[in-house]
């Protein structure tokens, strides 16, 4: 536990935020600060061959140690944390046996993380649980994922006497962003199939995940002065609330869940002359993500019509795709998954992903790639927290996953 801890923690403290608005790749160069101590911890434990590329990757491999030939099998986490909350001088507290009682974070600000909220934390109670200080983000997400994949391949490393296959390991930037596959190098990486330690609550297991898109809606407006604007006058921003007013008010992500898709507004800004709104949509099935993109468009076409000039462009950009397509016909890596979970004491909980993982894309680059738990909860916020003994349980889940393709006949490669 002492080691899952001080790692971690390690980690945790490094400031690796991405941006969404920036231009270069990775978004931001200090990702690379994290990129750079991996690499000599995974010096440290004895893999020979790792190195990061000027992108911010950083690719690992452990030979096999048995002449069985054996799927390769990969292993992969983002270095990033989300710029949806601060993760500079983030400050982790422990809380050991957890009584199932609120947590003061911040006692100055009177910040609490507490079960009548979050009622799953009550699942916690006699756990060693790491929370926030109630000002950034923890950052489990996804340092978590990082810690349990390097504390599992340091296990296997000690114990040569536990027969495996050759191991791939990855460590990629931006994923928060929406760019950790960007440039993932699919054919270096070499494996057969892969996982992404990315997930949440002890026990997920995920091989389906929204079907996403972004929209920009551009309003062009005409400003004249306000006491002669009879007839003449074009408010952009009246017109942006216009539009939105005409998506359904119920597809929301704050009214959704399970296979639910939604739409939502990321980004608001108006005056008289021009207003922009910032969409994502999203949706498991393709053709209803059609569908909702079509929406846009038609209630721009329809705002277009009514004022005879067209005001409202829409732009929209798909995202990534469910990789269940992808996952099903090669359900063998699920069920490798399920298994090793099993027998770390762990009931499988497969649910979909209401959101992508570095996963989804790098199914559909020829690496399929479903998602496994790290334990964590409540991730992109100051109540980010995670239990130390999920996350023991996320690293026996990788053993068991490695010991287990080296003994299975099943054989994808």
């Amino acid at each position: 536990m002492k080691s899952m801890i001080d790692r971690f923690i390690k980690y945790a403290k490094i400031h690796t935020t991405s941006d969404e608005d920036s231009t270069t790749f990775p978004s931001t160069d200090r990702q690379k600060n994290l990129g750079k101590i991996i690499v000599e911890d995974l010096k440290s434990i004895g893999v020979e061959e790792v190195s990061m590329d000027d992108k911010g990757y950083v690719y690992a491999f452990v030979p096999a140690n048995t002449e069985k030939l054996c799927n390769t099998i990969g292993f992969i986490a983002h270095m990033d944390t989300s710029p949806a909350a601060s993760g500079e001088n983030v400050n982790p507290k422990i809380h050991e046996n957890y009584n199932g009682e609120d947590i003061i974070l911040n006692e100055e600000q009177s910040i609490i993380l507490s079960p009548k909220e979050f009622p799953f934390l009550k699942e916690k109670i006699g756990k060693t649980l790491i929370t926030t200080d109630g000002t950034t983000l923890l950052g489990a997400d996804d340092k978590a994922g990082i810690t349990e994949i390097i504390e599992a391949i340091d296990y296997i490393i000690k114990h040569p006497e536990i027969e495996h296959g050759p191991i791939s390991i990855g460590f990629t930037p931006d994923e928060e962003v929406g760019k950790g596959a960007d440039y993932f190098d699919v054919k270096k990486f070499n494996a057969h199939f892969a996982y992404t330690i990315d997930g949440g609550h002890l026990g997920e297991l995920e091989y389906e995940n929204f079907n996403a898109a972004s929209a920009n809606v551009v309003i062009k407006g005409k400003s004249v002065h306000p006491g002669s604007a009879k007839d003449i006058l074009i408010n952009a921003t009246t017109v942006a609330m216009e539009f939105h007013s005409l998506l359904p008010s119920d597809e929301v992500p704050e009214k959704t869940d399970g296979y639910d898709g939604f739409y939502m507004i990321t980004d608001f800004r108006g005056e008289v002359e021009s207003a922009t709104l910032k969409y994502i949509i999203r949706d498991f099935d393709l053709e209803n993500l059609q569908r909702r993109k079509d929406l846009l468009i038609n209630i721009a076409d329809r705002i277009n019509e009514r004022y005879k000039s067209k005001l409202v462009e829409v732009e929209i950009h798909d995202q990534y795709y469910n990789m269940k397509k992808i996952i099903e016909p090669v359900m063998y890596v699920m069920d490798l998954a399920k298994k090793s979970m099993e027998e770390a004491g762990v009931t499988p909980n497969i649910v979909p992903i209401r959101g992508g993982t570095d996963g989804a894309r790098l199914s559909y680059m020829g690496l399929p790639t479903p998602n496994i738990f790290t334990g964590g909860a409540n991730f992109h916020g100051i109540y980010e927290h995670i239990a130390v003994e999920d996350m023991i349980k996320a690293k026996e889940t990788i053993i068991n996953i490695i010991k287990n393709n080296a003994i299975s006949h099943d054989k994808i490669g």
